[in-house]
Protein backbone atom coordinates (compact mmCIF):
# COMPACT_ATOMS: atom_id res chain seq x y z
CA UNK A 1 0.00 0.00 0.00
CA UNK A 2 1.13 3.77 -0.22
CA UNK A 3 -0.45 7.20 -0.21
CA UNK A 4 -1.07 9.19 -2.92
CA UNK A 5 -1.88 12.55 -3.65
CA UNK A 6 -5.35 14.06 -5.37
CA UNK A 7 -7.52 16.53 -7.12
CA UNK A 8 -7.45 18.88 -4.31
CA UNK A 9 -3.96 19.73 -4.05
CA UNK A 10 -3.83 21.36 -7.56
CA UNK A 11 -3.52 25.21 -6.83
CA UNK A 12 -3.18 24.57 -3.54
CA UNK A 13 0.37 22.96 -3.55
CA UNK A 14 1.15 23.36 0.35
CA UNK A 15 3.82 21.29 0.76
CA UNK A 16 3.73 20.87 4.74
CA UNK A 17 3.79 17.43 3.61
CA UNK A 18 6.82 17.54 1.98
CA UNK A 19 8.52 18.72 6.04
CA UNK A 20 7.54 15.67 7.38
CA UNK A 21 7.98 12.40 5.33
CA UNK A 22 11.12 10.60 6.25
CA UNK A 23 11.87 9.31 2.51
CA UNK A 24 11.56 12.40 0.51
CA UNK A 25 9.06 10.55 -2.14
CA UNK A 26 6.97 13.79 -3.38
CA UNK A 27 7.41 14.90 -6.35
CA UNK A 28 6.76 18.82 -7.71
CA UNK A 29 4.75 19.81 -10.54
CA UNK A 30 4.00 23.09 -11.40
CA UNK A 31 0.87 23.19 -9.48
CA UNK A 32 0.77 20.10 -7.75
CA UNK A 33 2.67 17.53 -5.72
CA UNK A 34 2.69 13.71 -6.47
CA UNK A 35 3.50 10.92 -4.10
CA UNK A 36 6.10 7.70 -5.86
CA UNK A 37 4.37 4.77 -4.97
CA UNK A 38 7.31 2.98 -5.01
CA UNK A 39 9.27 4.90 -2.83
CA UNK A 40 6.00 5.54 -0.24
CA UNK A 41 6.66 3.63 2.78
CA UNK A 42 2.69 4.16 4.16
CA UNK A 43 3.43 5.98 7.32
CA UNK A 44 0.77 7.96 6.62
CA UNK A 45 2.32 10.91 8.47
CA UNK A 46 2.01 13.13 5.46
CA UNK A 47 -2.09 13.22 6.05
CA UNK A 48 -2.91 15.36 9.08
CA UNK A 49 -0.10 17.92 7.73
CA UNK A 50 -1.72 18.50 4.38
CA UNK A 51 -3.92 21.55 4.58
CA UNK A 52 -5.97 20.35 1.60
CA UNK A 53 -6.71 17.10 2.79
CA UNK A 54 -5.80 16.13 -0.49
CA UNK A 55 -3.76 13.02 0.63
CA UNK A 56 -5.33 9.51 1.28
CA UNK A 57 -3.65 5.66 1.30
CA UNK A 58 -4.88 4.27 -2.37
CA UNK A 59 -6.70 2.01 -0.98
CA UNK A 60 -9.46 4.85 0.18
CA UNK A 61 -12.04 5.49 -1.85
CA UNK A 62 -10.93 8.87 -2.08
CA UNK A 63 -8.21 7.32 -4.60
CA UNK A 64 -9.84 6.12 -6.78
CA UNK A 65 -10.28 7.19 -10.35
CA UNK A 66 -6.76 6.96 -11.70
CA UNK A 67 -5.05 8.53 -8.95
CA UNK A 68 -1.84 6.33 -8.56
CA UNK A 69 -1.53 6.09 -11.69
CA UNK A 70 -1.20 9.70 -12.02
CA UNK A 71 1.31 9.64 -8.90
CA UNK A 72 3.24 7.27 -10.28
CA UNK A 73 3.83 8.80 -14.05
CA UNK A 74 4.70 11.99 -13.02
CA UNK A 75 6.67 11.40 -9.99
CA UNK A 76 9.04 9.73 -12.70
CA UNK A 77 9.41 13.06 -14.76
CA UNK A 78 9.39 15.94 -12.30
CA UNK A 79 12.11 16.55 -9.61
CA UNK A 80 12.03 15.32 -5.86
CA UNK A 81 11.63 18.32 -3.76
CA UNK A 82 13.14 17.91 -0.17
CA UNK A 83 11.76 20.91 2.04
CA UNK A 84 8.95 22.89 1.87
CA UNK A 85 8.65 26.15 -0.54
CA UNK A 86 5.74 28.66 -0.46
CA UNK A 87 2.12 28.07 -2.02
CA UNK A 88 0.77 29.97 -4.29
CA UNK A 89 -0.67 33.22 -3.06
CA UNK A 90 -4.22 32.18 -3.85
CA UNK A 91 -3.65 28.88 -2.58
CA UNK A 92 -6.44 29.23 0.40
CA UNK A 93 -8.87 29.99 -2.62
CA UNK A 94 -8.24 27.05 -4.43
CA UNK A 95 -8.84 24.73 -1.39
CA UNK A 96 -12.11 22.79 -1.41
CA UNK A 97 -12.53 23.39 -5.04
CA UNK A 98 -13.89 19.86 -6.98
CA UNK A 99 -12.96 18.63 -10.21
CA UNK A 100 -9.93 20.79 -10.10
CA UNK A 101 -7.87 17.92 -12.75
CA UNK A 102 -9.95 18.25 -16.09
CA UNK A 103 -9.12 22.33 -16.41
CA UNK A 104 -6.53 23.07 -13.63
CA UNK A 105 -3.93 20.49 -13.36
CA UNK A 106 -0.22 20.67 -15.42
CA UNK A 107 1.78 18.30 -16.40
CA UNK A 108 4.50 20.52 -16.44
CA UNK A 109 7.27 19.94 -13.82
CA UNK A 110 7.83 22.53 -10.72
CA UNK A 111 10.67 23.92 -9.29
CA UNK A 112 12.92 21.82 -6.51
Amino acid sequence: MTHVVTDNCIKCKYMDCVEVCPVDCFYVGENMLVIHPDECIDCGVCVPECPAEAIFPDTDPMAEGGWLDLNRKFSEQWPNVLAKGEPPADADGWNGILNKFAQYFSEKPGAD
